[in-house]
């Protein structure tokens, strides 16, 4: 059976940082792309990033280009979101996806999620 469960959200002030943890089980995190997605307040899903098998490729979305950092440690299944500069407009619940997601999210997140709130 397929577990994520997202960590490491919080209370951070404009311009500050979070890393963000994603621990997976039930299957082989090195076979498989992985997707943080976000939620913000009445909107939709957002595909944030996604990050290649072998960690060595990754996709950012506009809004977070050069801000945000995606990770994976594949010998402890964890994937990561280093969020660097965060701005309001990055506040939402966070959630890891087992595939690549680039534009469209059409699932439902198999995490509870972990909530990141910028506010001053």
């Amino acid at each position: 059976e397929v577990q994520l469960v997202e960590s490491g959200g919080g209370l951070v002030q404009p311009g500050g940082s979070l890393r963000l943890s994603c621990a997976a089980s039930g299957f082989t995190l090195s076979k498989d792309a992985m997707t943080w997605v976000r939620q913000a307040p009445g909107k939709g899903f957002e595909c944030v990033s996604v990050s290649m098998p072998d960690g060595r490729g990754a996709y950012y979305s506009p809004s977070v280009k050069g801000r945000f950092t995606i990770s994976r440690d594949n010998t402890e299944n964890m994937l990561y979101l280093h969020m660097n500069n965060l701005n309001t407009e990055d506040t939402a619940m966070y959630y890891c996806a087992k595939g690549a997601y680039y534009t469209n999210y059409p699932d439902t997140p198999q995490g509870q999620g972990t909530q990141v709130t910028v506010s001053s």
